[in-house]
């Protein structure tokens, strides 16, 4: 009988650091992705609130692409960014 696998077994015995590391994230790169999801979220319902009264839809329009250019760069950039905040050195 022919033994089918589809990926080769990780020994997963430490925890969640092994977890981390084999999808490439760390915990705070975990965490700022989560936020960066939630600033996602948040952006996305506030384009699907709009006026109908263009100076007004036009204010909060532009507010909702700045908060989703912010999680972009979160999501991007966040490791790099807070790496200082979290390696800093008393």
């Amino acid at each position: 009988m022919r033994k089918f696998t589809l990926a080769k077994p990780i020994d997963m015995s430490v925890g969640f650091k092994d977890f981390f590391d084999t999808i490439g994230l760390t915990g705070s790169g975990l965490v700022t992705k989560g936020i960066a999801a939630v600033i996602t979220i948040i952006a996305l319902r506030m384009l699907f609130q709009l006026n109908s009264d263009p100076q007004s839809a036009l204010r909060k329009g532009s507010m909702a692409v700045g908060t989703l250019f912010v999680a972009v760069v979160l999501a991007l950039y966040g490791d790099s960014l807070f790496s200082t905040v979290t390696d800093a050195k008393g």
